[in-house]
């Protein structure tokens, strides 16, 4: 637990200097917390086609999520059970995506947006988010994902284990424009955060 506190407070102060890098926007919303921080971004992986239809191809707009993960592990910091810290973690993932939904909905591009992309090493839970997967094929990319998802990984699972880590991939998480709206828009006043 030291470590990690530690780590902790070396990330907290790295996460401003990213954030500031990125382009990200905080998603805000009057009724709804939200952990995402989001941007659009043009795919560059391989054609994809989801199961409701959607093809996601080369250069396709999508939104790219990032957890908030600094104040994502604060919340979860205190729970010792890793049972108890994943359903935590999958609650106030679920209670984002509304927001989400608004933001694609009221975006100025919206009709151009194809759907949401994210990568993980942490994937439990993740369909019954609506989310589907497909594993990068590049492996430079593999490699450069891992290395920047392996302090995610640190923070917050509980077997550490260098085999375990290096077992781990990252995995692409999509859910297309329809599938999104159709689970989680609701009818909601929300502003967007630069």
């Amino acid at each position: 637990m030291i470590i990690r506190l530690y780590f902790l407070s070396l990330w907290s102060f790295i996460d401003p200097i990213y954030f500031a890098f990125t382009r990200l926007q905080y998603l805000h919303s009057k009724q709804h917390f939200s952990i995402f921080r989001v941007r659009l971004t043009k795919y560059k992986g391989r054609n994809v086609t989801l199961s409701d239809g959607t093809q996601i191809k080369k250069n396709d707009l999508l939104v790219k999520i990032h957890l908030h993960n600094v104040r994502l592990y604060k919340e979860v910091m205190f729970q010792s059970n890793s049972i108890s810290r994943g359903k935590t973690i999958y609650r106030m993932v679920q209670q984002s995506f509304p927001s989400l939904a608004d933001y694609v909905q009221h975006h100025p591009k919206q009709e151009k947006i194809k759907g949401v992309i994210g990568i993980t090493m942490i994937n439990k839970g993740i369909k019954k988010l609506g989310f589907e997967t497909a594993e990068p094929k590049n492996h430079y990319y593999i490699w450069l994902k891992k290395l920047t998802q392996i302090p995610i990984y640190f923070l917050f699972a509980s077997d550490l284990k260098v085999n375990h880590v290096k077992r781990q991939k990252p995995t692409y998480l999509f859910m297309s424009k329809s599938q999104l709206m159709k689970k989680y828009r609701q009818n909601h006043p929300s502003t967007i955060s630069h």
